[in-house]
């Protein structure tokens, strides 16, 4: 038995670059920065960021066209997925990228340094017309 799974909590690198496929297919692809806050020895804080590349697909990358823009903070689940190519050199290269299969907008505000992700506009969402089903949870519908 074996589980790929991947939960991450982030802002928005750029808003979702989204590409409709001849197939009648659609991927929208945008960096996550997820960031790690600790002290070190001499008791400085050190604050670590790490970018993961997230690609979505279809109704979800429909959702992410509609309503994500860079700096929103999501929370993302999904897979790990290696795509490997060779390159106009030939030399063979590989990329992780998280696909993602169900999406939350948890804020449309950048979070600051000092505080965590919140929910709080949630209200400014729903003033927008929006429900939490509609905007704030999007879960893909393809068994990919």
């Amino acid at each position: 038995m074996s589980v790929n799974k991947v939960i991450l909590i982030g802002n928005l690198g750029r808003d979702p670059e989204v590409r409709y496929l001849d197939n009648q297919k659609v991927v929208a692809s945008f960096p996550l920065a997820t960031n790690e806050q600790y002290t070190d020895r001499q008791g400085n804080k050190i604050r670590q960021t790490e970018w993961h590349n997230i690609e979505l697909w279809d109704n979800l990358a429909k959702n992410a066209e509609k309503h994500l823009k860079k700096g929103y903070t999501i929370f993302i689940e999904g897979k790990i997925r290696t795509q490997n190519w060779v390159d106009k050199e030939g030399i063979s290269r590989s990329q992780k990228k998280i696909r993602g299969h169900h999406l939350n907008i948890l804020s449309k505000e950048r979070v600051k340094e000092d505080r965590e992700p919140n929910t709080k506009d949630l209200e400014d969402l729903q003033s927008e017309g929006f429900t939490d089903s509609s905007i704030l949870n999007f879960q893909d519908d393809s068994s990919q």
